[in-house]
């Protein structure tokens, strides 16, 4: 690295359509997703912690409700690295405040990178390779640097980023302007776009000098970054709640794209799992003791082992048992059970399933 890197964990997050396996007080952050022993934020921290100075140098952000399972977490981290958000108001508030926060303790030039913390990556080395280069654009340039992902298939379930004219290359890798931010397509769309080659799926890892992105944010978002920086996160329940990308990302002239291939997923619902773990010659995901009979294409999850489940005759199905709630889905269908979890929320009959 060009100069000391202070990765932010974004952990704010509530993980629904991983329900019934994410809760309330257990996220999906903080599940093993992958068939490993570690969560996917321990993981997140594990590939963090080699690029930068240890645990002095990494952050987390999260929120009120679940800063305790954080800690039990990540019982290395710091108590003064980890930010608590009294009320959650989406990612533009989260990395004003954590630039703020580094920008005091490392000055302006802190190069700062802000992770989600569900994110699964195959290529560490590749992701290393990456931070590096990202790292040494947004050291040398006013930049605020996005991870654009290559896409694979015409994903609908994700943002995209088209590049414009290439600005350079850094640790061997291209960077590129950005044209444009595009919110989730519909699939003739993304089909389009995969064909023109420019457009990189929006990964929401982002890095960039602290006292760039400060004050972008003063110029695009005033609203966000002025109350907090005068107030603090006392102020958060009057903040609007905005997405990085709305309230900077989309405006700002200083957005540049690495378009990047090191194996990535954002576990955004249960048909991850499959994409992750699906082995040609099983006709199942089996995370879970099941006995099947004319049962294919689907995907199975039982946090008690000695829990069985029996199917027969069942297709692209998705079948998750937790404590008292079982759920059955068809995969096509996993992005409704927010749209569930909205019943339940008006039911107090409910109220200890969430």
């Amino acid at each position: 690295m060009t100069s000391r890197l202070f990765p932010v964990i974004l952990a704010g997050g509530k993980g629904e359509r991983f329900w019934p396996l994410s809760r309330r007080t257990r996220p999906k952050q903080f599940l093993n997703l992958d068939g490993t022993s570690r969560s996917l934020m321990q993981a997140t921290a594990d590939r963090l912690l080699p690029l930068t100075d240890g645990w002095d140098s990494l952050w987390v952000i999260t929120s009120s409700l679940i800063v305790e399972g954080v800690k039990e977490q990540l019982p290395e981290l710091p108590s003064a690295n980890l930010l608590v958000e009294p009320q959650g108001r989406d990612t533009a508030a989260a990395i004003a405040w954590a630039s703020l926060e580094i920008k005091k303790c490392y000055g302006e030039d802190a190069i700062i990178g802000f992770f989600p913390a569900d994110h699964w990556i195959a290529d560490q080395q590749a992701f290393a390779r990456t931070l590096s280069a990202a790292a040494e654009l947004a050291a040398q340039n006013p930049a605020i640097v996005t991870l654009g992902i290559k896409p694979t298939f015409p994903s609908t379930g994700y943002g995209y980023i088209e590049q414009g004219e290439k600005f350079g290359s850094f640790n061997n890798l291209p960077a590129y302007h950005v044209n444009r931010f595009t919110e989730k397509p519909n699939r003739e769309t993304a089909e389009t776009f995969l064909q023109t080659g420019r457009f990189s799926w929006n990964s929401g890892m982002f890095i960039f000098r602290a006292g760039v992105a400060i004050k972008e944010l003063y110029a695009h978002a005033p609203e966000i970054i002025q109350p907090i920086e005068k107030h603090g996160p006392d102020i958060y329940p009057q903040l609007p709640k905005l997405s990085v990308d709305y309230a900077l990302m989309e405006k700002t002239n200083l957005a540049y794209v690495l378009p990047v291939e090191f194996g990535w997923d954002d576990l955004g619902d249960w048909n991850a799992i499959e994409r992750l773990l699906k082995k040609e010659t099983e006709p199942n995901v089996e995370l879970a003791t099941h006995v099947g009979l004319d049962t294919t294409g689907s995907i199975f999850y039982a946090n008690n082992e000695d829990d069985v489940i029996v199917t027969i005759g069942l297709e692209d199905v998705v079948v998750v048992r937790d404590k008292n709630v079982t759920l059955i889905v068809k995969k096509e269908r996993t992005q409704e059970i927010k749209q569930v979890l909205k019943n339940l929320q008006s039911d107090s009959r409910f109220t200890e399933l969430l």
